[in-house]
């Protein structure tokens, strides 16, 4: 009788888990990069402004932003326009942009904003990173209503903004309802949705009786005051 060839019987016996195991290998590896490419896209950042339109805007409980116009990368309005939010929602992202003011100005940058009939303004609904002349404005102000705070319920830790007429660079980070505010590379001021500090300091606000900040997810808003404001390099990043 001939001998058996072992080795080549040992061979041909393993091809099949070969196959398998290299083809759990592709599937491996293939998971790995639909994850990869997942994370990379949720870590761009998403032009808010683009082609010198308003699109992916439109005035608050309307249709188009009407009044607000773009120029040269630079979305504004000069006052008494309504406020305008974005077409989409958000939730947990970083908000960048850049914004100044004319002497006496008064502006905000909102998130969580709820769109419904029944609240007529974005403040009813919408935390609010204020923007105002802390100097020449026609009012006393308090420390909860400066340039960076979150506007009459929590004071900025300090003035960061630049004078009046210059560009500002604005960054607002939201994660798991933990909220920083950056103002010209400072962070600002720091508070967590839903803590009991936050809801007392509401509470003793002129939003006590409104549904302010009890969402999780929400329009961006960005308000008329009544003034001229401008803002450019709007972009976001999802968290």
């Amino acid at each position: 009788m001939k001998p058996i060839n072992l080795k080549g019987f040992l061979f041909i016996a393993m091809l099949p888990l070969a196959a398998c195991s290299s083809s759990h290998s592709a599937e491996d590896n293939s998971s790995k990069k639909i994850e990869n490419i997942r994370e990379k896209q949720d870590n761009e950042w998403k032009l808010l402004i683009k082609d010198n339109s308003t699109e992916g805007w439109h005035s608050y409980l309307g249709d188009s932003a009407t009044g607000w116009r773009v120029e040269n990368g630079v979305l504004f309005t000069e006052g008494k326009n309504g406020d305008i939010v974005t077409d989409e929602l958000y939730e947990n992202f970083e908000l960048s942009l850049e914004w100044k003011i004319e002497e006496g100005g008064n502006s905000g940058i909102f998130y969580h904003v709820i769109e419904s009939p029944e609240y007529k303004r974005i403040h009813e609904t919408g935390p609010e990173f204020q923007i105002i002349d802390n100097e020449n404005y026609p009012a006393d102000l308090t420390e909860q209503q400066k340039t960076g705070a979150l506007s009459d319920v929590l004071a900025p830790d300090e003035a960061a903004a630049n004078a009046v007429g210059e560009w500002n660079h604005t960054r607002i980070i939201v994660n798991q309802g933990a909220v920083e505010h950056w103002l010209n590379d400072k962070k600002i001021l720091e508070y967590q949705l839903g803590s009991d500090e936050l809801k007392q300091q509401i509470a003793a606000s002129k939003f006590a009786e409104l549904p302010y900040a009890k969402v999780q997810s929400g329009r961006i808003g960005l308000q008329d005051h009544g003034g001229p404001v401008y803002y450019k390099n709007i972009k976001i990043r999802i968290l």
